[in-house]
């Protein structure tokens, strides 16, 4: 008499590709396809991709003014 079928639990769940959501591929993990691959790159090759930041003044109130 044979056991039933193996079942093998995945190490980790599919992760799902950041631009459209479908399943990752292997071939363009973590992307599924080329084209979502391209489209990241392009967004931060453009700057899309931006951490907004302000202008600290000086804390020497002196320092930037030359009056």
């Amino acid at each position: 008499m044979s056991p039933g079928p193996a079942t093998v639990t995945p190490l980790r769940p599919k992760r799902r590709c950041p631009e459209c959501g479908r399943a990752a591929g292997r071939e363009n993990y973590p992307f599924c396809s080329a084209r979502c691959k391209t489209v990241d790159l392009h967004r931060w090759l453009s700057g899309s991709y931006v951490i907004p930041a302000t202008e600290e003044e000086p804390s020497d109130p002196q320092a930037g003014d030359a009056d």
